[in-house]
């Protein structure tokens, strides 16, 4: 997703003493949809919701659910499935799972390629107050539109601000092993954003996120890839 993940107020999270399970929901809208930077809705608001249930072992277990619009396609929503295990030793932080991002719905054309791929994704994180650092990679065996073995990097902090403001950037690279099928170059991200909790337990990001793909590069000429701001809405629960 495209925004920095915030931490959830223990309040917003529900604890299954019994199951050793904790459970938490977050609905969200948003002025657009970004995936790496490129827009999943053809610049248009997205409603979202995040499911996540973790046991006290580590291990977990989630769901990611969004409005998309892609171009020629019926493709309406997505909804990502998400498995792993997190470690916290100290101030450092470990997340290891998979990520399979289906478009339920969608009839694909004959000729055309699949949506639907997995992704590997380790993501790192240590904390020195006030600063996190965070890490992420992922692989995908077989990228979006079948376009083959593609690896993702990313890095970047988050940074506590008196006021409970929270400043974050990202900066991250897409390397794509089928350029043409996909529909763009091998690229980089970046975004800058504050956010803060503003009412009630509900959280607002307002951030700049660009990519360095021209007009002409960024499938077919489309403004997808372009520069924008995007100001997001979201209460844990």
């Amino acid at each position: 997703m495209s925004i920095p993940a915030l931490a959830l107020p223990a309040a917003a999270q529900t604890t299954i003493d019994s199951a050793g399970l904790t459970i938490a929901a977050t609905p969200a809208v948003a002025s657009d949809y970004l995936f790496r930077g490129i827009s999943q809705t053809r610049n248009r608001p997205a409603i979202q919701l995040t499911l996540d249930a973790q046991h006290e072992s580590g291990f977990y277990a989630g769901a990611f659910a969004s409005n998309v619009t892609f171009p020629g396609s019926n493709a309406r929503q997505e909804l990502d499935l998400l498995a792993g295990y997190r470690l916290a030793i100290g101030n450092f932080g470990l997340d290891l799972g998979g990520v399979w991002y289906t478009y339920p719905g969608y009839d694909k054309p004959d000729g055309s390629y699949a949506y639907n791929y997995a992704e590997a994704v380790a993501k790192g994180s240590y904390t020195l107050d006030p600063v996190k650092f965070v890490g992420t990679a992922a692989w995908s065996p077989d990228f979006y539109f079948e376009s083959g073995s593609a690896v993702y990097l990313e890095g970047g902090a988050d940074v506590t601000l008196p006021l409970g403001f929270t400043l974050s950037g990202r900066y991250g690279h897409q390397w794509i092993d089928r350029n043409p099928r996909y529909g763009a170059p091998d690229y980089a991200n970046w975004s800058v954003a504050v956010s803060r909790e503003v009412l009630a337990g509900v959280l607002l990001s307002v951030g700049y996120y660009d990519t360095d793909l021209s007009k002409n590069d960024c499938f077919a000429g489309t403004k997808y890839c372009d520069a924008r701001a995007l100001v997001m809405l979201s209460r844990p629960f």
